[in-house]
């Protein structure tokens, strides 16, 4: 746990808050806002329906990187993609309301990494039963 809590750079998490996804009033979009601090249309405008999930485009997270006056926001939101692209991958180039509700939790000092683990531990048990597949992250 201490190795995951370094790499992921969580050294204010509290342990004994462990992240566990529950359903809460706040609405995806309102968490999607606060995140990003962008406007209820704005953010409206841009969530996709994926399967059975709400999704946001990558590509219009890359553009509100590149153009946020706010650097502390740019930051947040290049941190979310990476959550969404490369820790949480669900859906091709979207980053998934999962994911939202994760990131939404760490400013409350909320850790992911046992659910990071749990992930690790699922795929690449799934890699090792079917032989052939490789770890390409958590699925």
């Amino acid at each position: 746990m201490e190795e995951y809590t370094t790499l992921l750079r969580c050294p204010k998490i509290q342990v004994r808050k462990t992240y566990a996804r529950v359903f809460s009033s706040q609405t995806f979009v309102k968490k999607l806002m606060s995140i990003s601090g962008m406007s209820e249309p704005w953010v409206t405008a841009q969530v996709q329906q994926k399967r059975d999930s709400k999704c946001i485009p990558w590509e219009n997270l890359r553009d509100l990187i590149l153009t946020h006056p706010d650097e502390r926001k740019r930051v947040d939101i290049f941190a979310l993609s990476i959550y969404g692209s490369v820790i949480f991958p669900k859906a091709l180039r979207h980053v998934d309301e999962a994911v939202i509700d994760l990131f939404d939790r760490l400013e409350k000092g909320i850790t992911p990494v046992l659910a990071i683990l749990a992930e690790t531990f699922k795929s690449l048990s799934s890699c090792r039963k079917t032989s052939d597949g490789r770890f390409i992250g958590c699925a």
